[in-house]
């Protein structure tokens, strides 16, 4: 079995994961994650974290080593010239006869549906579906973030929980159990808007009350049953946009639905499957089969899959000279 690592190089964390034999256990590794390849020092961040994460996974190899490295980074798919750099970078620190970087959407793709073509709806904090066809085509929908898209999200989910719960406490909305729900999670309703901003990350923390939404519509609350009913077919609409927009193999196109988001159980999964699967599209839905990892590994072996020309892959020409490791790591690194 040729040795690779897969990397999956996120906004908040870095993993990387070896395989080095057909028949043992792979090595992981992680480390704190890059802002994404699209912010100004992207590629520098996203150079430091890829080598952090690998380079334990490299001294088990001892005088052996990877035949490539992949990696999946947020932000590659906006910024091309960025992933660009990022191989060219990756090749002067590792060694490794090839690298190859591509979108973590790509890769989360690739390891949902086993490099088959299809469509995955990643649901978390944030929404997106990605379609990748038979021939190579590929279509975005939403991912827009939490002020202009990530409909369905957590977030979406979480903050349209919240305002129910303040309009029930004003008097301008119905009554429902949001509102004793916000209370014993998030305290005071008069402080709602400060305690949900209060750590920086205000689209993180109203996704945290998104199962709290769930489970007052697993409970009857007829607000609650709204806001998740109203989600699952915003995200169906995402789903089914991005299939509508590439090109099957002549079957039924594959759909996975990945992410946490899928753990508030029935209260949305039962809603969204029963607007994908009553849509007339042909679509079949199917579990996922892996994670980025799995993907990115299956990348760096498979040329064949349709998301090879969505790959920057680069193979070094000359021998490996590894860079120098100062006791304190460059401003730069």
């Amino acid at each position: 079995m040729t040795s690779v690592v897969a990397v999956d190089l996120g906004k908040t964390g870095c993993r990387a994961m070896l395989w080095h034999s057909a028949d043992s256990s792979p090595s992981v590794s992680s480390v704190a994650g890059a802002p994404g390849l699209a912010a100004p020092d992207g590629v520098a961040a996203a150079r430091a974290a890829v080598r952090a994460a690998v380079e334990p996974l490299l001294r088990e190899m001892g005088d052996a080593q990877p035949e490539s490295v992949l990696v999946g980074a947020a932000g590659a798919a906006s910024a091309p010239a960025a992933a660009r750099s990022l191989v060219g970078a990756l090749l002067k620190d590792l060694p490794v006869r090839e690298a190859a970087v591509t979108s973590d959407a790509v890769t989360a793709h690739a390891g949902a549906l086993g490099g088959r073509a299809g469509v995955v709806l990643a649901i978390g904090t944030g929404s997106v579906a990605v379609g990748i066809g038979a021939d190579g085509t590929y279509a975005r929908a939403d991912g827009w973030g939490p002020l202009l898209g990530d409909d369905g999200s957590g977030a979406r989910i979480g903050t349209a929980g919240l305002r129910a719960a303040l309009r029930a406490h004003d008097g301008r909305g119905p009554a429902t159990v949001l509102l004793d729900a916000a209370v014993r999670l998030f305290g005071d309703p008069e402080r709602l808007p400060a305690t949900v901003g209060r750590d920086g990350n205000p689209a993180r923390t109203a996704a945290s009350f998104a199962p709290e939404v769930a489970r007052a519509a697993d409970a009857g609350d007829a607000v609650a049953s709204a806001i998740v009913r109203d989600a699952a077919a915003d995200l169906a609409g995402t789903a089914l946009a991005a299939a509508r927009r590439i090109t099957s193999d002549g079957g039924p196109l594959p759909m996975a639905v990945t992410g946490g988001l899928t753990g508030l159980g029935p209260a949305l999964t039962a809603p969204l499957t029963a607007e994908i699967t009553g849509s007339g599209l042909p679509v079949r839905l199917t579990s996922s089969l892996g994670d980025p990892l799995d993907g990115a590994r299956l990348l760096a072996l498979d040329r064949t899959t349709p998301h090879a020309s969505l790959v920057v892959r680069v193979s070094r020409t000359a021998p490996h000279t590894p860079p120098p490791t100062p006791a304190t790591p460059p401003a730069s690194a």
